[in-house]
């Protein structure tokens, strides 16, 4: 967009139907003509694989009471156009993020003001109770504000359908058409107070239940013995996660009470992302104070959560995410009645570590492979009613147990965690050599992430250019290995350079390229759809003859690692 286009945007924000205060802004901000202006106007926020994410602010590429409202206003018209002769139901949370209740307010309004009855949870709760309320309250859709673990002066918006998922095609498109089609004149702010029922305790009790029924598998264990150090980073899980824990048996719960308050400003940390180290610093401190057996500490809005557990030296040791998902998942296929289930499959994503299939292997189920996002993973068990899920995760710290929730659930994965540890105990043994002796039976697999940062207009253009780049020149060698095979999912195409051979690929398009090398290292790039950053997934394997033998075979694949990053000119 032009400056002349983001001028005359801009200029319409200085006039009715916005407010006295929003004009003011607006005004201010094109009066200083700064990067700030050109960032706010140049375009409409937009819908990414987690939601809506936005720093919040006036502008038509921010978060506020307009840009939310007209989403609103189309996701109405949108519910009364899909369900025209049904009562429409929609529940709404929020979760610790400035402005959020405030926000989660206006979005009640507008639904009711459309004569849609509003399920609205009075105070924050995490995400994945919205998930599974929209399920047991049979609405039609659910709302949830968050902008997880971004940073402070973020917010964001997550629609949900009324199987408890994220929105995927056909209804994503088909909404956002609506909404594009809708003028900010359009959008009702008068709400009807008569259509907002406000939830209450019952509806956290029964995910509670419902949580521990799902993940409490460990059996006649001990779970007094466990020692928890638990931190929600300021956010959401305080208020469910603790409770379910104590439900399950888990008494030895100690809480870092730095982080325990609700803080949208996240004091304590640089970033409420339990994928990072230093968000879990004071966890880990206070449990080595404690001499603890786990650490579990959960992002803003308790969908992800990160782990750490003793290693064999007896430091506490922060799993990534693609280990804490093997793990989990190999305990929870050793100890389901697969003979009971219909089919059983688990669900992963095609940047997340490889192993899965290995693991689906051994227990004679399937693993179905999805795009990035959680919200795969639940289309998964709709276009599959005639199979069972059993759980599934993906690499960005995010796991889910069952269907009874259609997101990502750090609540019930943290108890699942738990239960791991607690039968590991009990067995005379450790989480960490589980791992182990997983990487000794289908191979020792390292993975990691880099995240380049690449902020506004211009880094949104060398983000676009990268991704050009690498699909025009891709490359023939990667750290002295060559590729073999080359999967383009905006194109839809797999490439075998080998066989000379390209063929379609049958999933939904994505801006993803995965690069697949003659020794079985697997390489992805594909930019953020929820912060400014493109990102590389790498995935590397060496045989594992024994636990003895882990730190130096990790060591060699570090080295791999590092030799494909220098290769790659992204380190």
């Amino acid at each position: 967009m032009d400056k002349d286009h983001i001028q005359i945007v801009a200029n319409a924000w200085t006039k009715a139907p916005f407010d006295t205060d929003t004009i003011s802004k607006t005004q201010i901000l094109i009066d200083s003509q700064s990067d700030e202006y050109l960032e706010s106007f140049y375009k409409n926020l937009e819908f990414g694989t987690g939601g809506m994410r936005g720093i919040m602010g006036v502008g038509t590429n921010r978060i506020n009471k307009y840009t939310l409202g007209k989403n609103t206003q189309g996701l109405s018209e949108y519910l009364k156009k899909s369900f025209p002769d049904e009562q429409i139901k929609v529940a709404i949370a929020y979760d610790c993020r400035h402005n959020s209740k405030e926000l989660s307010l206006t979005v009640a309004e507008v639904l009711s003001a459309n004569g849609i009855v509003v399920y609205l949870f009075p105070e924050l709760r995490p995400t994945p109770l919205l998930s599974y309320t929209v399920k047991r309250k049979e609405c039609h859709a659910g709302i949830v504000l968050t902008a997880s673990h971004n940073p402070p002066e973020y917010n964001g918006y997550k629609v949900y359908w009324q199987d408890g998922g994220q929105l995927v095609p056909p209804q994503d498109k088909e909404l956002l058409q609506t909404i594009e089609k809708t003028d900010f004149a359009d959008i009702k702010f008068n709400g009807n107070n008569d259509l907002i029922q406000l939830l209450d305790e019952s509806d956290d009790q029964a995910f509670i239940d419902d949580s521990v029924k799902a993940g409490k598998i460990a059996g006649d264990v001990d779970r007094s013995k466990v020692k928890i150090v638990f931190t929600s980073l300021h956010g959401t899980s305080i208020t469910i996660l603790p409770d379910t824990l104590k439900a399950a048996g888990y008494t030895d719960l100690h809480i870092v009470k730095e982080q325990a308050v609700p803080d949208g400003d996240f004091p304590t940390v640089a970033s409420p992302n339990p994928e990072e180290p230093e968000a879990l610093a004071l966890a880990v401190q206070l449990a080595n104070k404690l001499h603890a057996d786990i650490v579990i500490g959960t992002d803003p809005d308790s969908d992800r959560l990160g782990v750490a557990v003793r290693d064999n030296n007896g430091e506490m040791l922060l799993l990534n995410g693609n280990q804490t998902m093997i793990a989990m998942t190999a305990f929870l296929l050793e100890r389901t009645a697969l003979k009971d289930f219909n089919k059983p499959f688990i669900g992963s994503t095609i940047v997340s570590t490889p192993m899965m299939h290995d693991l689906a292997l051994t227990h004679k189920v399937e693993c179905k492979e999805g795009l990035t996002g959680f919200k795969w993973i639940a289309k998964m068990i709709e276009d599959f009613p005639e199979q069972d899920f059993v759980g599934g995760g993906e690499e960005s710290f995010g796991y889910m147990v069952g269907d009874f929730v259609r997101d990502k659930d750090a609540v019930t994965a943290s108890l699942l965690a738990c239960e791991m540890l607690a039968f590991a105990k009990a067995n005379k043994t450790s989480a960490y050599n589980y791992l182990l002796d997983l990487y000794v039976k289908h191979g020792c697999y390292q993975e990691r992430l880099v995240s380049l940062v690449k902020k506004g207009i211009s880094g949104a253009q060398e983000i676009k250019q990268m991704m050009i780049d690498l699909r025009e020149n891709p490359p023939t060698e990667i750290a002295d290995k060559k590729v073999i095979i080359i999967e383009d999912y905006q194109a839809g195409t797999r490439f075998n350079k080998n066989l000379e051979k390209e063929e379609a690929m049958d999933i939904p398009t994505s801006n993803v390229l995965i690069f697949y090398l003659e020794d079985g290292t697997k390489i992805a790039a594909r930019p953020s759809g929820t912060e400014p950053k493109i990102k590389f997934y790498m995935s590397v394997k060496e045989t594992l003859l024994n636990v003895e033998d882990y730190p130096v075979v990790q060591n060699r694949l570090n080295e791999k690692l590092d030799a494909i990053l220098k290769s790659l000119e992204i380190n």
